[in-house]
């Protein structure tokens, strides 16, 4: 029943991003809790905090795009690289800000926007490059460490940020995710190359175009898109941790919101290896998404109770690592590989756009309202949404993985097939113009 290591054993390419997100990604969280603590501190506003949400989204999912279609279309090792760069410099510029007498708000809308576009380009790659250095068998067991992984970082450096924060400022913790992020840049430039598909689009709108229509064919993906962007928009209320670790005197705590959804997450993972015999992915999806829902119903009405609220933040932990579980292995054993990429950008969206715009829509209604009235109708919601998605989309709730692996292997010989024939026609072209 433990968590299966097949991936980290036989492949060093994936041993080296594994180990090398590790380290960035504790970094990397350690900054996601201290820019909305920061921001309530400057504003003493949930709607400033929801509206980071905002800004992080609208670069993300214009770049998403672009990024899912170039690493369909380059070296994804090379995006990797470039965008490892990029990230550290926005680091280090909401670590400049955070040192000044008085910190811009501005500033810190700008560098968390920059941050998520590059995010956005990112993502595409390295969701891209799994299926190409682990075989597809071990797809469950990727999503099982990858979890694990994030697990780590949102479970040590929330509660490590909310501490520094509190005793420290914003300085050190964007201090520490600078240095972290040194290590991720030595795996991205150590792993091997790997090429595009011989048949890659060029990365333009046409290819984006082209990508987007193939999510949208195939109604078991837009299931996985559509049920997680519902569950996390209303029933993920990050937005409103600070306000109500302040409201029960425990700001300084207020890192363990946070890391107990990875607690619950992470007791989910070590027995996982279960998913491994299970091949009705869309159903499983959407019992973890109304079981997400469910938790933050009674996470809103034990708002009182810290450790009560703690508990049932875990409980919904462990439904959403079971979803994203779940999910990524819809995705890297169904996806043709020429479409990798780009799917990959549209997947980011949907996982994101969720988490991103819930900022919003709980800042929103607690402004109107409450913060009780804003986490119990967003969880209530979030299990109404899903309900109805399941019933409007029944190829996702039908979908079973092994026709899905059937699918993935017929379409990438297909295409195989065509770039050879293309290839011979290019050449016999070719020699008849030398002949001539």
């Amino acid at each position: 029943m433990f968590i299966d290591i097949t991936p980290l054993r036989i492949s060093r390419d994936y041993r080296l991003l594994f180990f090398g997100q590790l380290i960035s990604f504790f970094g990397t969280m350690m900054t996601f809790i201290v820019v909305p603590v920061q921001m309530y501190q400057l504003t003493e506003s949930n709607l400033m905090v929801g509206l980071i949400g905002v800004a992080e989204f609208v670069p993300m999912f214009i770049l998403a795009f672009i990024g899912g279609a170039l690493a369909d279309a380059v070296d994804r090792r090379m995006i990797l690289r470039l965008t490892e760069i990029g990230l550290i410099l926005t680091t280090l510029i909401l670590l400049i800000n955070a040192l000044l007498p008085n910190p811009q708000i501005w500033v810190i809308f700008t560098a968390v926007g920059i941050h998520a576009g590059l995010a956005g380009l990112q993502r595409p790659s390295f969701e891209a490059l799994i299926p190409k250095i682990v075989p597809l068998e071990h797809m469950s067991a990727v999503a099982s460490l990858n979890t694990l992984r994030g697990e780590f970082g949102f479970i040590v450096s929330p509660i490590l940020g909310g501490f520094i924060i509190a005793k420290y400022g914003a300085s050190l913790a964007y201090f520490i995710d600078f240095l972290t992020f040194l290590a991720s840049m030595v795996a991205v430039w150590m792993i091997s190359q790997v090429p595009p598909p011989a048949n890659a689009d060029r990365p333009n709108f046409q290819s984006i175009k082209k990508g987007f229509k193939y999510a949208v064919s195939r109604q078991e993906l837009l299931g996985t898109y559509l049920v997680d962007i519902n569950a996390m928009f209303f029933g993920m209320p990050k937005a409103l941790f600070p306000a109500i670790a302040l409201s029960l005197g425990v700001l300084a705590y207020v890192g363990w919101f946070y890391s107990a959804i990875a607690i619950g997450a992470l007791i989910a993972t070590f027995t996982s290896s279960w998913t491994r015999h299970v091949y009705r992915h869309g159903l499983m999806v959407a019992i973890a998404a109304g079981g997400w829902g469910v938790a933050m119903i009674f996470f809103g009405l034990s708002l009182e109770n810290f450790y009560l609220a703690l508990f049932f933040l875990a409980v919904a932990g462990f439904f959403d690592m079971y979803s994203g579980v779940f999910r990524q292995t819809m995705w890297n054993q169904s996806i043709p590989d020429r479409y990798r990429g780009r799917l990959a950008g549209i997947e980011m969206i949907s996982f994101l756009t969720g988490p991103m715009l819930g900022d919003a829509e709980s800042g929103v209604v607690a402004y109107f309202t409450d913060v009780k009235t804003s986490v119990i109708s967003g969880g209530a919601l979030a299990v109404i949404g899903t309900i109805v998605l399941a019933i409007l989309l029944p190829k996702f709730i039908a979908y079973d993985g092994r026709e899905g692996l059937k699918q993935k292997e017929l379409e990438d010989a297909k295409a195989e097939a065509e770039a050879n024939s293309n290839n011979r026609d290019g050449g016999d072209e070719r020699d008849y113009k030398n002949q001539i």
